[in-house]
């Protein structure tokens, strides 16, 4: 497989491009076959062994990526080969394969060409965070995005509108500042040829911007937050600019603002549960065609350094991706508006054989308090116990030997407690669905109970009552259910739960 590499720190142009053997899977990794990998700021810093992660040479640059999965390590259960994917690889990204952690590497959305699944995380989960965790962005508020022609600057540009921000767009040319009207800037300054702080200062009529994004920093930080407003929050987000500006203190005093630092990797790092939220909420806007990123070029592998360069160089609108074959082509679609909320019919609520049908969330809405139902009954096997424990790794003797277990106090195997709870996926398809459901996702609990146990051969069945629906930006519900698991031919249940599931219409 070819691969370009760096096997020095430098610039692009220092960049080789070789053939290697193919890759091979590891336990928890899988090898993907690339199909485009996105250009990032990052990626031109990692040549120079200026980022703060620093790989081993030799090591490819792109950290974005797209693809099909090629093969499977030991212990990946939620991918499989031929899956539709993408990736945060951190480098290794700019090869026709990569080895990837399997739980870097997500599903495509339906519909997602490879070129647009390369392009939304790095930018949108950048932005997306800034915004909404940092900033705590409200409506109403003005935003300035320095580098807004950027790919996290155009990412933070839609965002902003999106949240109802008056976003006001910086860059460096007028042919960029329309890209930035594009995609919703509602004024635009040139910083080229334009006094940053003075058009400021006639745009907001004096008042200050709430929310700085700044992913340049260099000259453009100090004039930009001498014009932000009382208690504003200036976001630091990188510096493509060059030098990283020395900022006067004594500045956040006077303003009573915030200078909040934005990491986006750290963040779905340490707050693993939230960025999977934020990711959530950016599908659903995705899905709804909201979101779309401007793509710049596509580069060929062989001219790949490139597009490195012509980042370096500020060339770059947008994206720029890397892709592997001459058959990926640039995407072709046009981002939709939101449409106002709108009134909805009468909510609707048919039984269809045992299974609720509503149709749509506001049908759901109507029910909350009620039963959901109850499902069909469940044999714990002892079959079924076994590939619960090889799939957890969890194979205590109580679960699994046979022999042995005749001699505890349950006279035979027990089904780990979470074996039951792991069916109320299934349960809950029994029972209900929402005809205006785009996309659902059950992803865990609030809080469970164990309550007795299950001995092996066992039936289970589900009681719901759907407790609460939460909205979800842009079009979505998280529905809080609360579970009993019913012990066949016990008074006590097997445990009971509080269950989450996200829906998007």
């Amino acid at each position: 497989m070819k691969a370009l590499l760096c096997k020095q720190f430098g610039k692009p142009d220092t960049l080789i491009l070789e053939n290697l053997e193919p890759l091979k899977a590891e336990a928890g990794k899988v090898v993907i076959s690339v199909m485009a990998c996105s250009v990032n700021f990052p990626d031109t810093l990692i040549i120079q062994n200026l980022y703060q992660f620093k790989p081993a040479l030799p090591f490819s640059p792109g950290g974005e990526v797209s693809g099909i999965v090629k093969e499977v390590g030991e212990g990946v259960k939620h991918l499989k080969v031929g899956d539709k994917v993408f990736a945060m690889t951190g480098w290794g990204g700019m090869a026709e394969e990569v080895l990837v952690d399997a739980r870097r590497v997500f599903p495509m959305l339906p519909k997602m060409d490879f070129v647009t699944a390369a392009s939304v995380m790095y930018n949108y989960g950048t932005s997306y965070h800034a915004l909404k965790d940092r900033a705590e962005l409200k409506a109403g508020e003005t935003l300035l995005v320095l580098g807004a022609a950027g790919g996290v600057g155009l990412a933070a540009v839609e965002l902003g509108k999106l949240m109802g921000a008056k976003v006001i767009a910086a860059a460096s040319t007028d042919e960029k500042l329309a890209i930035c009207q594009e995609k919703g800037a509602d004024f635009t300054i040139n910083y080229t040829n334009e006094d940053l702080r003075e058009k400021i200062k006639t745009i907001t009529e004096g008042k200050g911007v709430d929310v700085i994004y700044d992913a340049v920093g260099d000259k453009y930080a100090e004039p930009a937050l001498r014009s932000i407003a009382w208690k504003g929050r200036y976001l630091v987000v990188g510096f493509a600019a060059g030098e990283i500006p020395k900022i006067a203190l004594n500045l956040a005093l006077l303003k009573g603002c915030s200078i909040v630092g934005v990491f986006w990797g750290q963040f779905a790092e340490k707050e693993a549960a939230q960025n999977f939220k934020n990711i959530q909420e950016l599908a659903g806007y995705f899905m709804k065609g909201a979101l779309r990123p401007h793509i710049h070029k596509l580069y060929s592998l062989e001219n790949a350094a490139d597009s490195l360069n012509d980042l370096m160089n500020r060339k770059v609108v947008g994206k720029a991706v890397v892709v592997m074959s001459d058959d990926i082509k640039m995407p072709n679609y046009e981002v939709k508006e939101i449409p106002k909320q709108e009134v909805k019919p009468v909510p609707q609520t048919n039984k269809v054989g045992e299974m609720l049908v509503f149709k749509d969330l506001t049908a759901l809405k109507a029910h909350v308090g009620k039963e959901l139902g109850t499902s069909d009954w469940q044999t714990l096997t002892q079959e079924k116990i076994n590939d619960f424990a090889k799939a957890t790794l969890d194979d205590q003797w109580i679960h699994v030997d046979v022999e042995k277990a005749k001699l505890s106090p349950f006279g035979g195997t027990i089904a780990h407690g979470f074996l039951s709870l792991s069916f109320s996926p299934k349960f809950m398809y029994e029972m209900f669905k929402i005809e205006s459901a785009q996309m659902g996702l059950n992803y865990g609990t609030n809080k469970v109970r164990f309550i007795s146990p299950v001995p092996v051969n066992s039936r289970v069945r589900m009681k719901a009552i759907l407790k609460e629906v939460e909205d979800m930006q842009p079009s979505g519900a998280k529905l809080i259910i609360d579970a009993i698991f019913e012990l066949e031919g016990s008074e006590k249940p097997a445990c009971v739960a509080e269950l989450l599931s996200v829906i998007y219409e």
